[in-house]
């Protein structure tokens, strides 16, 4: 029996689907790679989150999943600020070295960063930087999701993404455009 079944099969008799079934199956769902990054009374924070995705463009409104549990949490949350840089193949190791517990200081150290308009720090290079204000969030499970304001956009003409699928990274071809 294969897992789907088996999952369908649990679903069916009103059993909840296991943690490790579900990671499993969301290993298969690609997503862009981004950092996120935050400064402020807080201090200086930053991660590695695929967990990020457009709202509404009225106004321009983006979600970004935090684990209440993470070292960034109480910056993030309390800065109210974040900046989602989105990376491209040239960030792989510089968005394993944000997923890590490599400390902040060297996190930063390791790209060039400039200072967005709400403070929070902006990737030089990034493929596209969106910087925000949170305006509000809901907790759900071991994280939150954070409603985050667009009040700039910074875009450079470069091809390609950083992808994350099946526990790996994947570059995406693009024009560039």
């Amino acid at each position: 029996m294969t897992q789907a079944i088996a999952a369908d099969a649990a679903a069916a008799r009103g059993m909840p689907v296991c943690k490790a079934s579900f990671r499993d199956a969301m290993s298969r769902l690609g997503a862009a790679v981004n950092i996120v990054t935050t400064d402020g009374a807080a201090g200086r924070a930053g991660f590695t989150a695929s967990a990020v995705c457009s709202v509404t463009d009225e106004p321009p409104t983006l979600l970004v999943c935090v684990n209440r549990n993470a070292s960034v949490y109480e910056a993030v949350t309390r800065n109210a600020v974040l900046c989602v840089n989105v990376l491209d193949a040239r960030h792989q190791a510089l968005s394993t070295l944000f997923g890590g517990k490599t400390p902040m200081a060297e996190r930063f150290d390791a790209a060039h960063w400039r200072i967005a308009a709400t403070g929070a720090p902006l990737l030089d290079d990034a493929t596209v930087s969106f910087d925000c204000r949170i305006v509000g969030g809901t907790a759900v499970g071991t994280h939150d999701v954070l409603f985050c304001e667009v009040t700039a956009i910074e875009t450079q003409m470069r091809a390609g993404a950083l992808m994350y699928c099946a526990r790996r990274y994947h570059e995406l071809q693009t024009d560039g455009s």
